[in-house]
């Protein structure tokens, strides 16, 4: 029975927020969430092709629209955790939802004043994002028995890779033409400036057509989080009250807690090899074919990223599979380390066949961030501290704005290709990381479901 109501409900709440099934609905809703700031990474990818043309920006340059949009993450994750302490989940998801709408708005006077007010826009939607995963990522372990929420949230994590799939999609056909903007940009700037001038403006303009899209979306969801009814997942003291703890009481208690801080590192590296990984496949693409003598337009390299985010669809699907049979560490580590094997086959092998290496890997890389997320939130056994330990998780995504940044000028000191060699690395790195801990993950899921029945651990 939920202690804050009279009223009777689907699901029954442990003292330490985890609930003893799984809402569907409910549990539907916050999955769903994880496809927006999906869609709203894989746009960047295409500003980050669009920018390179139109603003005349080397590859380190590029990736500070990356560095923009991770920053809001890092600096509004503590904020928002303690604003969700403060309130609940739920309200934490409509406040992030609203100031992803309001990112979006942005657009409309950043499409027309050609500045860099996009990076402004798209740092207010990254705030609105950190709220969204501050709440969804920690909400998603907590909707059902704590024995399965790491493969709650891998499967949560599945719409992930759908909203990487559509947001790759808008800006295809409605951000790219059938052309090759950065050739022909360089051809007007020698031969007509004023034209090349137009042509940078009009462009501009085309990325405000996808983010219109989002923000009826995110305004549509507004309203549907505020009528649905949704647990507090919150740890209880005996009396019934939410157990809380102060921001300097949580940070005492994490600063001893040494494997917590090895998830941190490990998800900075992480998510740094994947952003790197899909911010230059794109430029990868136009770069080899270029070289190659057969240079391809923008939509046509678009469609290397539509490949690989159907392929890290299908990773993930499989490897949520997997994780209901074998250990995780187990099956991260054969994961991590097969995408080092490809990343150092896509920094040498020359051609077009790179780009595909670039592109298979992603089949490899859907697990990666939920599982190192939930193994580094369970070190927290105090679930007084769930809440902000979650954004302290969420603050590592700024590995996305600072690898990719070290992976754009390894590319401007060599080449494009062999700045591959950086991400293949990192994933080399995380894979060592699930190694060391197979001494902790003594369990399969079926041996623990087995155990939890017969009363050994907790539910």
């Amino acid at each position: 029975m939920d202690n804050t109501s009279s009223k009777k409900v689907a699901w029954v709440e442990s003292p330490d927020g985890y609930l003893d099934r799984t809402p569907v609905l409910q549990f539907a809703m916050t999955s769903v969430l994880f496809a927006f700031w999906a869609i709203a990474s894989s746009l960047n990818d295409v500003l980050i092709t669009q920018f390179k043309a139109v603003f005349e920006l080397s590859d380190m340059q590029t990736a500070f629209v990356q560095s923009a949009f991770y920053a809001g993450y890092f600096i509004i994750a503590i904020p928002a955790s303690l604003f969700i302490k403060k309130t609940s989940y739920k309200i934490g998801i409509m406040t992030g939802l609203a100031f992803f709408a309001l990112g979006c708005f942005i657009f409309f006077p950043a499409s027309r004043l050609v500045t860099y007010v996009f990076l402004f826009a798209i740092f207010v939607e990254a705030i609105g994002l950190s709220f969204l995963e501050t709440s969804a990522d920690t909400y998603a372990t907590l909707l059902g028995p704590k024995r399965l929420s790491t493969l709650r949230l891998n499967v949560a994590q599945t719409m992930n890779a759908l909203g990487l799939l559509t947001g790759i999609l808008l800006g295809k056909y409605l951000v790219f033409q059938d052309s090759n903007l950065h050739t022909e940009m360089e051809k007007l700037r020698k031969t007509d400036p004023q034209a090349a001038i137009d042509l940078a403006s009009e462009q501009l303009g085309r990325t405000l057509q996808p983010y219109m899209v989002v923000m009826a979306i995110m305004l549509l969801f507004i309203v549907l989080f505020a009528i649905v009814k949704f647990p507090k997942c919150r740890p209880q003291t005996k009396s019934g009250d939410v157990a809380k703890a102060t921001l300097g009481e949580t940070m005492t208690y994490l600063a001893h807690n040494g494997r917590f801080w090895q998830g941190i590192l490990v998800q900075f590296i992480y998510i740094g090899a994947q952003t790197g990984i899909w911010s230059f496949t794109i430029r990868l693409a136009l770069n080899v074919s270029e070289k190659a003598g057969a240079p391809i337009t923008d939509r046509d390299a678009a469609n290397y990223m539509i490949v690989s985010y159907i392929i890290f669809f299908v990773g993930r699907i499989s490897a949520s599979y997997l994780l209901s049979k074998f250990r995780e560490t187990r099956v991260l580590a054969v994961y991590m380390i097969a995408g080092f094997v490809v990343l150092v086959g896509t920094a040498f092998v020359p051609g077009m066949a790179s780009v595909w290496l670039a592109v298979i890997v992603s089949l490899l890389l859907g697990p990666g961030w939920p599982t190192i997320y939930s193994r580094t939130l369970k070190t927290v056994e105090d679930r007084r501290h769930t809440e902000t330990a979650g954004a302290i998780i969420v603050m590592a995504l700024v590995g996305g704005a600072i690898l990719p940044m070290a992976q754009g000028a390894l590319s401007d000191a060599t080449t494009m290709q062999f700045s591959f060699i950086l991400p293949a690395i990192e994933l080399l790195i995380v894979g060592l990381y699930f190694v060391s801990e197979f001494k902790r993950d003594k369990y399969t899921p079926a041996q623990l479901k087995e155990m939890t029945e017969k009363g050994e651990i907790a539910n």
